[in-house]
């Protein structure tokens, strides 16, 4: 199966919010968990969790990403419980912020209880594939972020293996939005991840961010690129060094059509994006 050319979305709509895509947004993160990249003291308290989310509109996101169970390499799963009890405070501090909050959770149950406290959208790395996770969605006008991933986050970089990355990620997409489609999801509320470092080796990696432009005819592409160890392994950086190569990384990502590049560092990336904005467009109206 493979994706049709498709024209550009210009929009996303997440239940309240209808996101304009005619510039790159930018999505903080709000890792509510004790091995967050994030540089707060203590990770999982709320009151932390609430000024973090703060600090990160107060540098200019877009919308917020909040999770409550760690998804990097080797991470072990969490109760539904325990995530919940994380992310709440913030989603209820938060909602009246004016921008859209996302929930990042794969579990059905954490999605609906969310999307009842006023969560806009549902940010699912394993695609909606678990048994009620499209029925939790379709229940609502939330926006959706459907990610590819290889394995499980506990056993997800044990030397993932394609035959052809790009055509296998790709279908895997193509085949999530129409069973979404037949869900009762419009496109318009739907987000396409290639899952960067989410069962893939470095070469993975690469391979996919070179070809955005063709996975961009799947829907608009959400980017998670941030301090991630394939930005470690190009550089030799530690996570707390990683900004830079980071910032390049989501530049060329951003150039080759991401809609929506998911960090840690919202202001750096603002101004990034100020930048390359400027160098790019034809006329440069300094917003």
């Amino acid at each position: 199966m493979h994706p049709e050319p498709a024209d550009r979305a210009s929009e996303w709509v997440c239940g309240r919010f209808r996101m304009s895509l005619e510039r790159p947004l930018v999505m903080g993160i709000v890792n509510i968990t004790p091995d967050s990249f994030s540089e707060r003291l203590d990770r999982t308290d709320p009151v932390e969790a609430i000024e973090w989310a703060e600090r990160l509109v107060a540098e200019g996101a877009d919308l917020l990403d909040i999770g409550g169970e760690s998804t990097r390499p080797g991470a072990p799963r969490v109760d539904a419980s325990l995530e919940l009890d994380r992310i709440l405070p913030v989603l209820e501090a938060m909602r009246g912020r004016g921008i859209p909050i996302s929930v990042d959770t794969r579990k059905p149950e954490v999605m609906r209880v969310a999307l009842a406290h006023g969560a806009d959208i549902i940010n699912d790395i394993g695609g909606l594939t678990a048994p009620g996770a499209v029925e939790a969605v379709a229940a609502t006008n939330c926006g959706v972020c459907i990610m590819h991933m290889q394995g499980d986050p506990a056993t997800m970089q044990d030397a993932p293996q394609y035959h052809d990355v790009v055509g296998q990620v790709s279908e895997f997409l193509v085949e999530r939005r129409a069973t979404l489609e037949a869900a009762g999801v419009s496109r318009a509320r739907m987000m396409f991840d290639p899952g960067i470092g989410f069962g893939k080796s470095l070469g993975h990696n690469l391979t996919l961010l070179r070809a955005l432009p063709a996975l961009g005819k799947v829907g608009p592409m959400l980017v998670g690129l941030s301090r991630k160890s394939f930005i470690g392994r190009l550089t030799g950086r530690d996570v707390g060094e990683r900004l830079p190569g980071s910032l390049a990384a989501l530049l060329a990502a951003v150039q080759d059509g991401a809609a929506v590049v998911r960090v840690h560092d919202v202001a750096a990336t603002r101004d990034a994006l100020k930048v390359w904005h400027a160098l790019t467009a034809e006329a440069w109206d300094g917003a």
